[in-house]
């Protein structure tokens, strides 16, 4: 196991800021797909040159569908400098098979001249920008502040460790998932990419005494990082730990050169709760485009839907 180094230490950064490195969704990071191939998903990716020295990237996996048969997923891409290069790559993509696009930064005019049909509306991430301590502690707001300084005064002990199949977060956010109906990545896939991206995926620990009482994970990818699993335990939430484990994670990784972290999926009608946990960070809401599909024998008729349809 790795114990965290202190809280207020620097380690050296180890992500490149170079403005040309992009800035990466989890699906659509390299990362992501070395993961994929490990557990048997073909992933293919492309780089497009735009001009002014910028890359259009993209990144697709492929499913099999009952009655689409093959199918490509596009998550969270085509990632570019503007819409309107991703727009322009959609149109002028020749594929042979079916196209599933979780969009992100499109818009639904665009998506229906592209030849695209609606199926699930969109659904809204927290993204929080991460750098300098004094800055990130200033944007949590009030609430989320003062529930952490408890937390630090607790005497609560972290540890920093990489994610391992044994390790109980894994099982105990399987069981949470199941038990309040959501999705998240599976334990498997964590470990997956744990394998293939040595050091980026790795588990916050928070103990009183030695009992554990919250953990989280966040897997590295890039200039971005995503926090996809939390657990709490009910003496873990009595003394706010898992406030302190998300920003010691958030000092972390701004430690290391990344810039964005990625608090997945907010929902207000299911997990109220949590969605303000992560908006008291100081994250903002970024909506993203739904789900659309693209066949051969559906696009004609996409361009056509009225506006009310297609968003």
């Amino acid at each position: 196991m790795l114990h965290s180094p202190p809280l207020f230490s620097r380690p050296t950064p180890t992500v490149s800021r170079r403005a040309s490195s992009p800035l990466l969704p989890l699906p659509q990071s390299p990362h992501y797909a070395r993961a994929c191939s490990l557990i048997g998903v073909d992933c293919r990716a492309g780089q497009q040159a735009l001009p002014g020295g910028e890359v259009l990237h993209w990144q697709t996996q492929s499913r099999r569908m009952p009655l689409l048969g093959t199918v490509s997923l596009l998550s969270r891409g085509p990632v570019a400098s503007s819409p309107v290069e991703a727009e322009g790559w959609l149109r002028e993509r020749r594929g042979t098979g079916p196209l599933l696009l979780n969009a992100d930064g499109l818009s639904a005019d665009a998506l229906r001249r592209a030849g695209f049909w609606p199926l699930l509306t969109p659904a809204t991430l927290g993204l929080l920008a991460i750098g300098p301590e004094a800055q990130m502690r200033g944007a949590l707001r009030q609430k989320w502040r003062n529930r952490l300084a408890r937390a630090e005064d607790a005497g609560l002990t972290l540890r920093r460790m990489p994610l391992l199949a044994k390790h109980w977060l894994l099982a105990a956010e399987a069981a949470q998932a199941r038990a309040r109906r959501y999705r998240n990545l599976p334990p498997g896939m964590l470990v997956a990419f744990a394998r293939a991206n040595p050091g980026c995926a790795l588990i916050w620990e928070a103990q009183q005494g030695r009992l554990p009482v919250a953990a989280i994970a966040v897997l590295r990818h890039g200039r971005m990082a995503s926090w996809t699993t939390g657990v709490s335990t009910p003496r873990g939430r009595a003394v706010n730990a898992m406030n302190l484990l998300v920003w010691e994670a958030m000092r972390w990784l701004a430690a290391q050169g990344h810039e964005l972290l990625d608090l997945g999926i907010l929902n207000d009608a299911d997990a109220p709760g949590v969605t303000q946990f992560k908006l008291g960070t100081g994250a903002r809401s970024h909506r993203l485009g739904g789900t659309w599909l693209r066949t051969r024998s559906l696009a004609p008729l996409a361009r056509h839907l009225p506006k009310g349809l297609a968003t």
